[in-house]
Order: structure tokens, then C-alpha cells, then sequence
């Protein structure tokens, strides 16, 4: 049984033990769906522009009344097209590798398993992740680690590599547009089987072409978030 394998059915067998990553009700809270796939037709309309996005994504939450939007693992984007991040490699990078979770700045982060912190960094470029928490986990053996991307500047204050961090210790909040890459306030949340070699970030993005060779090394993050997802695979 391959390493992803391994990991779906401990943390499936473990599952009243996951703690939370977001104060997320599923039997009180309404969960949005955001595709930002070639098939939203209206997506044309924002993109350019990330106040404009911002306000579109806050009128999909606010007009059916969503605590939380959420989606995105292994969903090809067109989004990206709109930002030199992801357009400067050879093979644009358009395939989403974490779960975005979509609420207001300030919305609270918490680790949903016992670790440490491997690594933290502030990606400041337009369209990165901003800052970003890394923990990492050994469950029972497997090795896990876990990104956090898009939080608030703060949240790096005070942290060091190695510090022990508890299930549901609170650990960051979303951060607004001017800190968080330029996007409208969410969480990117991703697993990866290993780092390598890698501190304080790793692709959150990858070329369509490359499906396979990232799918071995990230697993599904809806195994520790436990949102009712569609797209879930």
C-alpha cells in the first residue's frame, strides 16, 4: 500500500479524533461551493482586477447567507491565467493543489492535528501565498505536513521552527488583500507526504501535465477538513 493510501484509511479510521481547521458546523453552517473553473462564465468579468474579485466572492457568500465557500483540490483554473506567477513557467500552472476555504479576514485558523512547525515564511509576491505556516505531523509513523497559506502578517510574530503545536491550538487568522498575495480573504489549506527539501512554501499550483506526479505526494485535504465536497477526490 503506497504512502497516500496509508494515510486515507489511518486518518479515516481516526476520524471522531481530527480536530478543526476553521470554526466549520455542518449541522448548522451553510458551505458554498466556488467553482473557479473555465466554466464559471462570470469569472471573466472580476478576474482582472482583485477588489473587484473580492466583492464577487463576498456577494456569492453573503446572497445565499454561507458562513464558509470552499473547494478547489485538484481543480483546474482558470484564474491563474490572469497572474505572471503562474503564466511565466513554459507550462502554465493552472491545477489547484489544497482546498481554498473562503470567509472574511480575521476568520480564525486552527491545527487540526498534533505537530510541530516546520517552517514559516512571508511570500510576498503578487498572487503568492503571503504568509504561510507549514506544520508537520507523525501519525502513528506516516509523516505528514500540512501548508497554511494567506493568513495574516501577525501570525508569524513570536513563532520558531520546532515549536509544538496542539489539535485545535489556534495557529493564524485569514489575512486581508493587501498581506495575503492580492486575493480576496481565504485560506489555502494543502497535505503534502513530504516537503522536499522545501521551508516556508510549496506549489500550491501545478501544470495540468504534472497531475500525476503531485498526486502521489498530496493527498486530499478534505481527509482532515471533512467538508461536504463534491469535488472531493
Amino acid at each position: 500500500m503506497d504512502a497516500s493510501l496509508k494515510l486515507a484509511a489511518y486518518l479515516n479510521s481516526k476520524k471522531p479524533l481530527i480536530g478543526r481547521v476553521v470554526d466549520f458546523d455542518a449541522a448548522a453552517d451553510r458551505l458554498l461551493s466556488i467553482d473557479l473553473t473555465e466554466n464559471n462564465t462570470e469569472l471573466s468579468a472580476v478576474l482582472t482586477d482583485a477588489n473587484s474579485f473580492s466583492a464577487w466572492v463576498d456577494q456569492q457568500m453573503a446572497e445565499g447567507g454561507y458562513r464558509y465557500g470552499a473547494g478547489g483540490y485538484m481543480e483546474n483554473r482558470t484564474i491563474y491565467n490572469s497572474r505572471n506567477l503562474f503564466t511565466a513557467d513554459e507550462a502554465p500552472r493552472s491545477l489547484h493543489l489544497g482546498v481554498d476555504i473562503w470567509a472574511p479576514a480575521g476568520t480564525a485558523v486552527y491545527a487540526p492535528l498534533d505537530g510541530i512547525v516546520h517552517s514559516f515564511n512571508d511570500n510576498d509576491n503578487y498572487g503568492d501565498y503571503g504568509p504561510t505556516i507549514i506544520l508537520q505531523h507523525d501519525l502513528d509513523g506516516l509523516q505528514l505536513f500540512s501548508l497554511y497559506g494567506h493568513l495574516s502578517r501577525k501570525n508569524l510574530d513570536e513563532l520558531f521552527v520546532g515549536q509544538a503545536i496542539s489539535i485545535n491550538q489556534k495557529i493564524g487568522d485569514f489575512g486581508s488583500l493587501d498581506e495575503n498575495g492580492h486575493w480576496p480573504p481565504h485560506l489555502h489549506f494543502q497535505l503534502m507526504l513530504d516537503m522536499e527539501g522545501k521551508h516556508g512554501d510549496y506549489p500550491g499550483v501545478c501544470s495540468p501535465f504534472q497531475k500525476q506526479q503531485y498526486l502521489k505526494n498530496i493527498p486530499d485535504p478534505n481527509l482532515l477538513l471533512q467538508f461536504p465536497l463534491a469535488n472531493s477526490r
